[in-house]
């Protein structure tokens, strides 16, 4: 396998050559209102191989999880009807089964003050919106080898 190697050794960060096969049984849950965001962000994710499920808010996002199989991520907006990624986030953070899985903070409202909130409140990560189409491969294969990625554009 070609792959180099991050700070966590048992985590290779998947390279060009790799990708495919290191993603393909890779399961992303999208927690985004937003029907255009979503089409856009499954469509990032098939294109890397990745199966990716919706939820349109963080309301029983836990109950939600718990019915699939796998779950290797979490890309949460953090603006959502019923309850807002915040509130989703702590109850994942208290689910036995999800409480190891990185969940990563993706909003429109990109600023160093919604970054710092992020972080404070415990996220493995931070998108700002809009996300670049260029960028987003690389981003999430960086977050599924373990690294934290923070940026806000």
């Amino acid at each position: 396998m070609n792959a180099t190697m991050n700070q966590n050794p048992q985590k290779p960060v998947p390279t060009a050559g790799t990708t495919g096969s290191l993603l393909k049984d890779i399961t992303v849950l999208v927690v985004e209102d937003n029907v255009s965001n979503f089409v856009l962000i499954a469509r990032m994710l098939g294109f890397l191989g990745i199966h990716c499920e919706w939820k349109t808010s963080g309301y029983e996002v836990v109950e939600f999880a718990d019915t699939l199989p796998r779950l290797d991520l979490i890309l949460m907006d953090i603006r959502l009807p019923y309850e807002d990624g915040y509130s989703a986030f702590a109850k994942i953070r208290q689910s036995e089964r999800f409480k190891n899985v990185p969940v990563v903070a993706v909003t429109a409202e990109a600023s160093l003050e919604q970054m710092n909130k992020a972080r404070k409140a415990g996220f493995d990560g931070f998108l700002g919106k809009p996300l670049d189409p260029d960028r987003f491969p690389d981003q999430i294969q960086r977050i599924l080898a373990g690294e934290p990625v923070w940026e806000m554009e």
